[in-house]
């Protein structure tokens, strides 16, 4: 018996066109919600990414711009720039596209971001305010995850959750979030020794370690919720997840796809962060 599949371009869409109501909304009153992204170099996935988030934008009704700069560009000058966005009144949703030149302090850049406009959820303020269940945007990739689980009906409350992989971006407010549900939750990393006695174990797992196939079929437990955050290119170009896809969707209760699975979700909840703080910023007018 094969495993659902959570399919996140289903899902995308179908929250998109919630929030695209909202928007609407927001345009009656004589507010557009504004997004500014920022990017630094010529990274081509990066820009693969930048130009999807604004084809998604326009399609939701978010007026969206792009700062570019080039590779040898200053971490002051880009600050400057941030900074004058945060004065800007039409930009609600500010996103600093990552990874960062080498010469600049990825931190310090984020920290540069108004609280309010950091719809990406990258700012210590936010990371840090899971702690207390208290944060304005969460991350968006694992926003993106618990959206999935809330509209598949997938119960936390009391499951054993598995986190592999520590990032601040993923597995840290992964795990957190999951806590905050009532999950008991165990994190691994790669290095993990015996992970398949952590893995085999969890309720639902979410995996998010940039290595290939590297859960197995014999590492997770029939039935189980699996959460593939991986997204790698192969030698032959085919994209893959952490996940070992095909026998593992024998042995799980529910699976996501790599692609178009938790990837079109992260984007989503960009999109919807983006849209609630300009509800945020017209409520204060």
């Amino acid at each position: 018996m094969s495993a659902k599949i959570l399919d996140g371009n289903v899902l995308a869409r179908e929250v998109r066109a919630e929030w695209k109501v909202r928007a609407v909304r927001l345009a009656e009153k004589g507010m557009q919600p504004g997004l500014a992204v920022v990017i630094v170099g010529d990274n081509p996935a990066s820009s693969i990414y930048v130009r999807n988030k604004a084809k998604a934008c326009s399609d939701t009704g978010i007026y969206s711009e792009v700062h570019e700069f080039p590779e040898s560009a200053s971490e002051d000058e880009v600050i400057r720039r941030i900074q004058e966005l945060n004065r800007n009144p039409a930009i609600h949703g500010i996103l600093v596209q990552l990874p960062l030149p080498r010469h600049f302090d990825g931190d310090k850049v984020i920290a540069s971001i108004e609280v309010e406009k950091d719809v990406d959820g990258f700012h210590l303020y936010n990371v840090g305010a899971l702690v207390t269940g208290n944060t304005i945007f969460p991350p968006c990739t694992p926003q993106g995850v618990m959206k999935m689980l809330e509209k598949y009906n997938v119960v936390i409350e009391g499951q054993h959750a598995v986190v592999v992989g520590r990032s601040n971006i993923v597995g840290k407010p992964m795990a957190l979030m999951l806590l905050q549900k009532g999950a008991t939750v165990t994190i691994c990393t790669s290095k993990t020794r015996q992970l398949a006695e952590h893995t085999s174990r969890a309720d639902i797992l979410v995996v998010a370690t940039g290595k290939p196939r590297m859960i197995t079929a014999n590492m997770v437990k029939p039935g189980a919720v699996v959460i593939d955050v991986g997204i790698n290119r192969m030698p032959d170009g085919k994209l893959t997840g952490d996940v070992d896809f095909e026998p593992v969707e024998k042995i799980a209760g529910y699976i996501t796809p790599v692609p178009g699975g938790v990837g079109p979700m992260t984007i989503t909840m960009l999109l919807c962060n983006t849209i609630e703080a300009a509800e945020r910023a017209q409520a204060r007018v």
